[in-house]
């Protein structure tokens, strides 16, 4: 069988002149059996809409902050660097992705902006807009060891797929979900409240975790791989 194509978000410098993402992001996916195609961020609804058609999945990665503009707020003075055109980039072809039905896998900023383009919306900065006391969100050891724990609901795909309840993972964000798109269900929370997980109530495979599975592939005995492993058996199902 052919093996899938995966886009993937990458980030850009401030001033929009380099494309850059991890290599680890690029072996998450060829380890799991996909091929990665690293994408460029676009302008036009039509170049971006000849991508999602080619295309079998969409892994969306980790960066910087998303503008708040577009989930109606102005900027709070702790929000990070934003830069626009991967915002605009990201929210389309998320949209047209999800549209046809496509799998889709977001990791941090992935999930934020999956959030965001259904409806959702963020914190801008945890620590200073939540109510609560909360843990480390970002940790200060290398990101292949667990920082804390998250609970998962076991009427979830995250469970079908990891087959566990609770499992330790890293972390490194100060952003996450606020409220969810209504046809989004949260699957995963840290002990502090924090979401780390959310799921489509309707597509077969749109998932977004705020963890970085790809810089844990080799320290959580193959519970990062398992998520890989099932969003490309997932968009084996469009490849031609």
């Amino acid at each position: 069988m052919k093996k899938p194509l995966i886009g993937i978000t990458v980030s850009m410098d401030t001033d929009q002149s380099f494309h850059r993402t991890s290599e680890e992001n690029i072996q998450a996916i060829v380890r799991a059996g996909g091929i990665p195609v690293l994408l460029p961020n676009l302008e036009t609804e039509q170049e971006i809409e000849e991508l999602s058609n080619t295309l079998d999945g969409l892994y969306a990665t980790g960066g910087d902050d998303i503008n708040p503009i577009l989930y109606g707020e102005e900027p709070i003075e702790k929000l990070g660097v934003t830069v626009p055109m991967r915002d605009h980039f990201e929210l389309t072809i998320i949209k047209q992705f999800l549209s046809k039905g496509k799998p889709f896998l977001g990791v941090c900023r992935g999930m934020q902006m999956l959030n965001v383009a259904t409806g959702g919306d963020l914190y801008q900065d945890i620590h200073s807009q939540h109510d609560k006391k909360l843990l480390q969100h970002t940790q200060k050891t290398l990101l292949k060891y667990g920082a804390h724990f998250v609970d998962i609901s076991e009427d979830s795909l995250l469970y079908k797929i990891i087959g566990k309840d609770k499992i330790m993972v890293n972390s490194l964000h100060h952003q996450s979900c606020r409220n969810i798109a209504d046809s989004f269900k949260v699957s995963g929370k840290a002990s502090d409240g924090i979401i780390e997980s959310i799921e489509s109530k309707k597509h077969d495979f749109a998932l977004g975790i705020q963890w970085h599975p790809e810089s844990m592939l080799e320290s959580d005995d193959g519970l990062s791989l398992k998520i890989y492993q099932e969003f490309i058996q997932a968009c084996k199902v469009h490849a031609n």
